[in-house]
């Protein structure tokens, strides 16, 4: 069975995480993903070398994608560009703000001149507004939007331990172009479409900053929830944690009876239901603690499961990659092939086939 994106061109002039998120996954659909680099290649080679002695992050996110070196600022290298947009369907980049603009590549250029293109700017900002010349990287949007303020325990802010913001950024990218590809197919006409990492993490701090203005600022909490308990880690009598979500008044009765043993807790109106064990959340915690600390963290778990409360483990990388419910894909490098967690979406009757992650390539331009 074809792929879906089969037939279709992307030109990437990409770096880093975000823009290499979003056509990574157009490539596993079956784009021609065509990677423009500078002569120096893109700096994510660089980030680390832990992926047989190459980048875990190029591996990762530039599998199926060839790779064309190409000197932007020199006019032998716009003029390939515009040759490669001749036959492509799709433009993402991810310059620095007015960058494309400065090499002869306007919006206005490139709507006049590739009317059916789909073009995907990908900016820290947005393209106007008073930070929209700042450098924008993953740490500092985290810190900007407020999202590291609510991240972390009490006595600190924290970072996300992933580059959330360039992976947020790149998966509404990749979808913002397949909503345009559906359009043109209608219109038969492109569109211009630009994503702003910070516009991103401000649309998913919705709920944080909507309890900030109605008077509710958030904490941190570490791993507690915020607006539901008891939600968060315990540690069982050997010293393991498990982390329990109560979502429900009748998982609280639940709990009460077939875990602490105390089925009177469930009616009692400092914990019968979520707002009351917010505001009693202290003695909430500590009640759940008490029974934890009767267990054994796998005694723990069944009994959980007997009462039909969601857990998980606390688990770490060592734990992940021995998980039971970790699927792989090994896709071919430089350097030998490399594998690591398959993409979330499957599709049945799709099997696919993952491309090469390409080596750095002299100039050239793709026939």
């Amino acid at each position: 069975m074809p792929l879906p994106l089969a037939g279709l061109t992307v030109v990437a002039i990409e770096q880093a995480v975000a823009a290499p998120f979003s056509t990574s996954r157009l490539a596993d659909a079956g784009a021609r993903v065509i990677k423009i680099e500078r002569p120096e290649g893109d700096f994510a080679r660089g980030y680390d070398d832990v992926a047989r002695g190459q980048s875990s992050y190029l591996v990762w996110l530039n599998r199926g994608k060839e790779s064309v070196t190409l000197d932007l600022a020199g006019p032998q290298g716009a003029k390939e560009l515009a040759r490669l947009l001749d036959r492509a369907d799709v433009l993402v980049q991810n310059l620095k703000r007015g960058a494309l603009a400065k090499l002869g590549f306007s919006f206005e250029r490139l709507a006049r001149d590739w009317p059916r293109l789909v073009t995907c700017s990908i900016t820290g900002y947005g393209e106007g507004g008073p930070m929209a010349d700042r450098k924008a990287y993953d740490l500092l949007i985290q810190a900007e939007s407020g999202l590291c303020a609510i991240t972390g325990g009490p006595d600190e802010p924290a970072r996300v331990g992933i580059s959330l913001v360039d992976i947020a950024t790149g998966a509404t990218a990749h979808a913002a172009i397949l909503e345009a590809l559906i359009g043109r197919s209608v219109t038969g006409k492109g569109a211009q479409i630009s994503v702003s990492m910070f516009d991103v993490m401000a649309d998913w701090l919705t709920v944080p900053l909507l309890n900030h203005e109605g008077g509710k600022s958030p904490r941190r909490l570490g791993m507690a929830h915020p607006s539901i308990a008891p939600y968060g880690a315990f540690t069982a009598a050997d010293g393991e944690q498990v982390l329990i979500a109560v979502q429900s008044d009748r998982e609280w009765r639940n709990l009460a009876d077939l875990f602490l043993g105390q089925p009177e807790l469930g009616t009692d109106p400092r914990f019968a239901t979520n707002l009351a064990r917010v505001a009693n959340r202290a003695e909430t915690d500590a009640l759940v603690a008490r029974g934890f600390a009767r267990m054994t963290a796998r005694e723990a778990i069944a009994a959980l499961l007997r009462a039909d409360v969601a857990l998980a483990s606390v688990s770490d990388m060592a734990g992940l990659s021995r998980h039971p419910h970790l699927r792989r894909i090994t896709v071919d490098t430089p350097n030998g092939p490399v594998s690591y967690p398959a993409p979330a979406a499957m599709v049945a009757g799709d099997s696919r086939a993952y491309g090469p992650v390409p080596a750095l390539q002299p100039a050239r331009v793709p026939a």
